[in-house]
C-alpha cells in the first residue's frame, strides 16, 4: 500500500488561471485504441500556469495559438501537463492516443460488454474527463462543447451531449461514420457524455411549460427496449413534476439516456445524455420486481431534477458534492411520496439513513456532507452526502416553510450558469427575510447527534388545564481530525395527544438549537386530565438519533393512534430496540403490533407489510460499540420475529387468502398488496403453518409478476422449502438470459440464512459470475455483507478481502466502496476483532489505487 497520499484541501481552493470559452473534440474510435484532438479557446482568469489535466494516454501532438510546442516548453507527468508563461488568449490545440479497449475501471471513455454486445461509452464525474484528454477538468470550469465522433459503421449509434448538428460517412473511408454533437449550455467537463454502440431506441415527445417541445430517447439493447416504457413514463412524469413545484423546464431540445450494464453508478446526470446502469433503466413486470421498478421512476426522476440543480447550477469543487446531490435526492423523495404511499416512501428513506448513514457517522469513516479533504473523491460519493445531505435540505425546507419555494427560485434566478457552494444556496434561501445560514453547521461537522429528554405535566384542577414541559438535550460525538462538535439547529416536529381520546391537542415545530432547552405546551384540554402523551421527531424531521423518556406504554398508544404513519412505523420500531438492545419484555410491543397490524391490513396494505419490520442487523450493530457478537444479535432478531409470527399465527391463513394473485397493475394499491402477502407468507412459513409450503410453490407456479415470483422464491429458499433446488433451477431456466433477473438469483443465494461461506464462494466461482458487472458483484457480495454472522467470521472476512483485492486492479472505485462495508471491524469481540484487523493489515501490502488505500487507512485508524 502506498504510504504517500496527498491530501487536497478545501481551505486550499483557488480559482482556475484560465477559463475555457468553447472546445471542440474530434473523437475517433479504431479497433484498438481511439485517438482524441481538441481545440480549446482559453482565456485568463488570473494570474498563475495553464494547467490541464490528463493521465493513462500519450501525447502527441500540442500546440498554442498555431505554435507547436517543444517538450521544453511544458512539463508532463502521469497526471497533468503543465505551461509556464502561457498568453492571455491561448487556442490550445492537443491530440492524444489511448485505449478504451482495456480501459476496465469504468471511467473516462472504456469498453462495456463483449462480443457482439461490445459498446463504448464515457464516466466523467468526478475526474474521468481527465482520461479521455488533456483539460482542466474541474466543475469551475465551464465551456461550449462540440464534439465529433467517429467511428466503424458497426457502431451506428454515436450520441454526446446537446443536439446533432451533422452526420454522415467519413469521405476517406466508407466503413466509418461520423456525428457531430453542440450543446449550447456552457457546462464543466464532469458533465460530458458519448457512446459508440449498436442500440434500439424508445422515442416519445414532451411539451413543456415553456411551448418548447423536447424529444425524448431511451436507448438499449434491442431485446431490452420494450422494458424501456416505466423509464419513459416516469421520465414525462418527473418533467411535469418539476414545472408545478419548482417551475423549473427543461432547456433543450432533445433529452437522452444510454442503458448500459457496466456502469459503477445508478446513473449519471451527463447534460442531455443520461448514461443509466440498466439496473435503473429497464422494468417489466416479469423481470423486475415491485421495489425496484419503484426505483427506477425515482433514479429516472433524480437525473432529470439534476438538470437545474447540478448542471444549470453547478458545484465549484468537489467539496461542494453535498450541494447538488443532497438537493437532488430530496428532490426526487418527494416527488417519489407523491407517486406512493408518503408514510412508505418516508419509512424507505430512514431505513436506508439509518442503516448505512448512520452507520458511517458511527465509525472512522464519519465525515460531514461537505469535507474538508479528501485523497481521492470517489471515496465521497456517500450515504453522508446524498442521503444526510438531503435530510439537512428537508430540515431547511420545514424550517422556512412556504419560504423554501421563493428561497429555491431566488437560488436559481441568481446562480444559473454558475459554479456555487453550499454558503451560496444557504444565502439565496435566506434572502425571503428567513436566514437560515446557521444551518452551515450541518454542512460542516460530522457525527449523528443524540437527542434526549422528557416531559413533565402539570395540571391546574381550577382551570382544569395543564401545561406540558418538554426537556430537550443534544449531543454529537467528537470525530478525531474536527473540531469539538456544536449545538446544532434542530428542527423537531411535535404532536400532542390526549391519552382518553387518541385525538392530537396541540401540533409545533420545536427548534432545539442549543445544548439544551425546554419547550411548554400551555392551556392543554384533556380528558379527565389525564397525562398527554408527545410524539416527536414527527416524519422523522431532522437527521438524529432520538433517546426520549417514553414507557412503552406510550408508544403503544403512538402505535395505534399516530395519525403520521411513519411515526406509527417509528413507534414500533422503538419498542422493538428496547426489546434487542435493552432486554425489555416483548409483551407491550406484540400486542401493540399485533393490533395494529390486523387494522392497517383492511386500510393500508403497503403500511401494513412496514409495521412488522425488525431493524437491520447492521443498523443494530451501529449502536454497539463494543464486544459486538453478530451470533448472539442474530439469535435476539431471530427470536423476536418468531414471537412475532406466533402471535399472529392465527390470522396468517384468512389474510392470505384475502389477498388472492389477480390480473398484475402498477398502483400503490396493488404494489401494497404484493408486498402484504410475501410478508404473511414469509411469517407463515416463520410461524410452522404447513400450508404455508403449499402457498410458497402455488404462489411460484402461478405468479403474475416478478415480486410475487421472487417472493416465492425467497421463501422457499430460506425456509428449506424442499422444492428449493428445483425452483432455484427452473428460476434459472426461464430467466438465464436477462442479465438483471439473473442478479436477483445470484442475491437470493447469497442471502439465503443457511447458506455457508463456502457457497457464497461457490457462487463467486461460477463463469456467470462477471467480474466486469459491477450489479453482478454487488448481487453477492453486497448480500453477502449485509449478513454480519456470515461476514464477521475469518473465511467471511477472508472473502470479502478477496474480491477487494482483485477488484483493486480492474476496478479500484467500486474496491473502495465494498471494503468500507468493514469499518465497524473494531466493534467486534474478541478474537474475530484481532483476526479482522489482522486480515485488513494483510490487505495493505497487497493493493496500489490511492481508492483502496484512503478507505483502508481510515479503517485501520479505528484500532
Amino acid at each position: 500500500m502506498s504510504s504517500s497520499v496527498n491530501k487536497i484541501y478545501l481551505k486550499d481552493y483557488t480559482p482556475p488561471s484560465f477559463a475555457v470559452d468553447s472546445v471542440h473534440l474530434n473523437i475517433k474510435l479504431f479497433e484498438d485504441h481511439a485517438t482524441v484532438d481538441s481545440v480549446l479557446n482559453m482565456s485568463r482568469q488570473h494570474q498563475g500556469d495553464l494547467v490541464l489535466f490528463g493521465q493513462n494516454m500519450s501525447l502527441t501532438a500540442i500546440s498554442i495559438n498555431d505554435q507547436p510546442l517543444q517538450p521544453s516548453e511544458y512539463q508532463l507527468d502521469d497526471t497533468q501537463l503543465v505551461i509556464a508563461n502561457a498568453p492571455d488568449t491561448a487556442v490550445v490545440k492537443i491530440s492524444v492516443r489511448h485505449q478504451p479497449q482495456k480501459n476496465t475501471e469504468l471511467e473516462g471513455l472504456y469498453i462495456a460488454g463483449e462480443g457482439d454486445d461490445v459498446m463504448f461509452v464515457t464516466q466523467c464525474e468526478p475526474e474521468g474527463f481527465r482520461k479521455i484528454t488533456y483539460y482542466p477538468d474541474r466543475p469551475d470550469v465551464l465551456s461550449v462543447f462540440t464534439t465529433r465522433l467517429e467511428a466503424d459503421k458497426k457502431f451506428p449509434t454515436l450520441l454526446a451531449n446537446g443536439d446533432l448538428i451533422e452526420s454522415g460517412e467519413v469521405a476517406e473511408d466508407s466503413s466509418r461514420h461520423y456525428a457531430v454533437w453542440h450543446d449550447t449550455s456552457k457546462k464543466p467537463s464532469y458533465l460530458f457524455a458519448c457512446v459508440f454502440a449498436d442500440l434500439a431506441v424508445l422515442e416519445d415527445r414532451y411539451t413543456t411549460i415553456e411551448d418548447r417541445e423536447v424529444k425524448l430517447e431511451i436507448y438499449a439493447k434491442a431485446h431490452d427496449i420494450d422494458k424501456c416504457h416505466v423509464a419513459m413514463q416516469a421520465l414525462k412524469d418527473s418533467m411535469q413534476w418539476d414545472e408545478e413545484n419548482y417551475g423549473r423546464a427543461y432547456d433543450l431540445d432533445r433529452y437522452m439516456i444510454v442503458a448500459v450494464s457496466q456502469f459503477n453508478m445508478g446513473a449519471m446526470e451527463n447534460k442531455g445524455l443520461n448514461i443509466f446502469n440498466t439496473s435503473c433503466v429497464l422494468s417489466s413486470p416479469e423481470t423486475t420486481t415491485d421495489a425496484r421498478s419503484f426505483s427506477v421512476k425515482s433514479i429516472i426522476a433524480h437525473e432529470y431534477f439534476h438538470n437545474w440543480t447540478g448542471n444549470r447550477v453547478t458545484c465549484r469543487d468537489w467539496f461542494q458534492l453535498c450541494l447538488k446531490e443532497g438537493l437532488t435526492v430530496f428532490r426526487d423523495q418527494s416527488f417519489s411520496a407523491d407517486h406512493q404511499s408518503p408514510a412508505v416512501q418516508r419509512i424507505d428513506d430512514v431505513s436506508m439513513l439509518r442503516a448505512h448513514q448512520f452507520s458511517e457517522d458511527a465509525g472512522p469513516l464519519a465525515h460531514p456532507p461537505r469535507p474538508s479533504s479528501f485523497v481521492e473523491i470517489n471515496n465521497f460519493y456517500t450515504s453522508t452526502v446524498y442521503e444526510k445531505g438531503a435530510e439537512v435540505v428537508r430540515m431547511l425546507a420545514n424550517t422556512l416553510g412556504e419560504k423554501y419555494r421563493q428561497g429555491t427560485d431566488t437560488y436559481f434566478e441568481r446562480y444559473d450558469g454558475q459554479a456555487v457552494t453550499v454558503e451560496d444556496w444557504l444565502s439565496a434561501l435566506s434572502a425571503q427575510g428567513k436566514s437560515v445560514e446557521h444551518f452551515i453547521d450541518w454542512y460542516t461537522q460530522p457525527g449523528t447527534p443524540e437527542v434526549s429528554g422528557h416531559q413533565n405535566y402539570q395540571y391546574d384542577e381550577q382551570t382544569q388545564l395543564g401545561k406540558l414541559t418538554v426537556s430537550l438535550s443534544q449531543k454529537t460525538r467528537q470525530v478525531e481530525g474536527y473540531d469539538a462538535p456544536k449545538a446544532l439547529p434542530i428542527p423537531i416536529n411535535a404532536a400532542v395527544f390526549d391519552k382518553r381520546t387518541g385525538a392530537i391537542i396541540a401540533e409545533r415545530l420545536l427548534m432545539l438549537d442549543e445544548d439544551s432547552q425546554q419547550f411548554v405546551f400551555d392551556n392543554l384540554a384533556t380528558v379527565d386530565g389525564a397525562e398527554p402523551v408527545l410524539s416527536l421527531l414527527r416524519d422523522f424531521s431532522a437527521p438524529v438519533q432520538m433517546r426520549f423518556e417514553h414507557s412503552d406504554e406510550d408508544l403503544a398508544f403512538l402505535l395505534a393512534h399516530e395519525t403520521n404513519g411513519f411515526n406509527q412505523w417509528q413507534s414500533a420500531q422503538a419498542l422493538v430496540n428496547q426489546i434487542l438492545l435493552n432486554q425489555k419484555d416483548p409483551a407491550v410491543y406484540l400486542e401493540a403490533v399485533k393490533k395494529a397490524f390486523l387494522s392497517l391490513a383492511q386500510t393500508d396494505a403497503m403500511l401494513a407489510a412496514r409495521i412488522l419490520d425488525i431493524p437491520a442487523e447492521r443498523e443494530l450493530a451501529t449502536a454497539v460499540n463494543t464486544n459486538y457478537k453478530p451470533e448472539q444479535m442474530k439469535q435476539k432478531w431471530q427470536g423476536l420475529k418468531q414471537q412475532l409470527a406466533d402471535i399472529l399465527k392465527a390470522q396468517w391463513t384468512q389474510i392470505y387468502e384475502q389477498l388472492p394473485i389477480t390480473q398484475y397493475q402498477d398502483t400503490p394499491e396493488a404494489r401494497g398488496q404484493r408486498a402484504l402477502r410475501n410478508v404473511v407468507l414469509d411469517m407463515a412459513l416463520t410461524a410452522g403453518i404447513n400450508e404455508a409450503h403449499d402457498w410458497a410453490k402455488a404462489q411460484y407456479d402461478n405468479a403474475r409478476c416478478m415480486t410475487e415470483r421472487l417472493g416465492a422464491l425467497s421463501a422457499m429458499v430460506n425456509h428449506q422449502h424442499p422444492d428449493k433446488a428445483e425452483m432455484l433451477a427452473d428460476f434459472y431456466q426461464r430467466f438465464n438470459q436477462e442479465a438483471l433477473v439473473m442478479d436477483l438469483w445470484f442475491s437470493v443465494q447469497a442471502s439465503d440464512d443457511n447458506a455457508s461461506v463456502a457457497e457464497v464462494a461457490g457462487l463467486i466461482e461460477r463463469k456467470d459470475f462477471d467480474w466486469g458487472t459491477p450489479n453482478r458483484i454487488r448481487a453477492v457480495v453486497g448480500s453477502f455483507a449485509a449478513q454480519p454472522t456470515k461476514l464477521w467470521t475469518p473465511q467471511g472476512v477472508q472473502l470479502y478481502i478477496s474480491v477487494v483485492r482483485k477488484l483493486d486492479e480492474t476496478n479500484p472505485v467500486l474496491a473502495s466502496r465494498l471494503l468500507q462495508a468493514l469499518s465497524r471491524w473494531y466493534t467486534l469481540a474478541e478474537p474475530m476483532r484481532e483476526q479482522a484487523k489482522q486480515q485488513l493489515q494483510q490487505l495493505s501490502s497487497q493493493i496500489k489505487s490511492k481508492n483502496v488505500t484512503e478507505s483502508l487507512q481510515t479503517l485501520l485508524k479505528a484500532g
